[in-house]
């Protein structure tokens, strides 16, 4: 009898996942492309979505080609000492102590090095750190282990959790299946697919998004409530740890609409890698629907986005 009201709990899961993934296919939510996302076995950087995250990956070429033409040089200069030097073709050693002109050169390419690396990652560093006036404000809050956002200017305020097989989602209703946490299971994945998301993207999606307009100047304060987190998008190329008790700022402007996910990136306890971030780029109009419909949303949650389809 219990495995039967088992079953009976999952078809009715799963009809009303059935049911709430094509309402969101009708409101657009696939509409929107997944733009910074990680994929297994990569090594490049994401899509920079941003002005800071195109200059840091500029700067991250120039270092690495810095870095070669470094190591290019000292392995020719060992293997001229080692060839030029050594006892068969050299059988009677120099014997002075020390070469003035030489020391000099030596000193003074390091010293040109740095100076050359300093006006091109300086400039770049106070660009991150000035904090520009916003269009939009946003405050994040770090906490075990999940995110809480409060638009202050707009009186919007909700929390973020990682979708999984124990995550509510408003959409089913109250009598959805409840897995365990931290599973990725039918559940979750029934989840998911209602919020629009894919199974792969277990891990980095939310429950509630945090939505902004594209191409707005976007300043987020961030904060925790209990230790120390970090509020870290890498195709924006935006980290900033919450420190309690304090206020700290991020910037950013992103240029492409699309879905970005990002993760916790200060280790703040056992679930330290479950508390991902979800933002969604999308256009003024439809930012202004958002916020219109999430005002009159039910408390502590955000309405789903409506992108047209073309």
């Amino acid at each position: 009898m219990r495995f039967a009201n088992i079953l009976s709990g999952l078809a009715a899961g799963i009809t009303s996942a059935a049911l709430a993934g094509a309402a969101f296919a009708e409101d657009g939510i696939m509409g929107l492309e997944v733009v910074g996302k990680p994929h297994a076995e990569g090594v490049n950087f994401q899509p920079a979505a941003t002005e800071l995250a195109r200059d840091q990956q500029w700067l991250d070429a120039v270092l690495l080609y810095l870095c070669v033409g470094v190591v290019a040089l000292v392995t020719a200069l060992l293997l001229i000492v080692i060839l030029r030097f050594n006892q068969r073709a050299n059988p009677k050693p120099a014997r002075f102590t020390h070469n003035t002109p030489l020391e000099i050169v030596w000193t003074l390419i390091p010293v040109l090095i740095l100076v050359v690396l300093g006006s091109f990652s300086l400039p770049i560093l106070f660009k991150q750190q000035e904090i520009p006036v916003a269009d939009v404000t946003i405050k994040a809050t770090g906490n075990q282990w999940y995110w809480s956002y409060e638009y202050p200017d707009l009186g919007i305020a909700f929390d973020a959790y990682r979708v999984d097989g124990a995550t509510k989602v408003e959409s089913l209703g109250d009598d959805q299946p409840m897995g365990e946490p931290q599973v990725h299971d039918e559940i979750a994945d029934m989840k998911l697919k209602a919020l629009g998301y894919s199974p792969d993207e277990f891990l980095l999606a939310t429950d509630n998004a945090v939505v902004v307009p594209v191409n707005k100047t976007v300043v987020v304060q961030v904060t925790a409530s209990d230790v120390i987190h970090a509020w870290t998008i890498p195709a924006f190329a935006v980290k900033q740890d919450g420190v309690p008790g304090r206020i700290a700022e991020l910037w950013f402007t992103a240029e492409r609409e699309g879905v970005y996910f990002g993760q916790c990136s200060e280790l703040c306890g056992k679930d330290h890698s479950y508390m991902p971030i979800t933002v969604k780029v999308v256009s003024q109009q439809v930012y202004d629907d958002w916020v219109a419909r999430t005002k009159t949303a039910d408390a502590g949650s955000s309405a789903p986005i409506q992108v047209a389809n073309n």
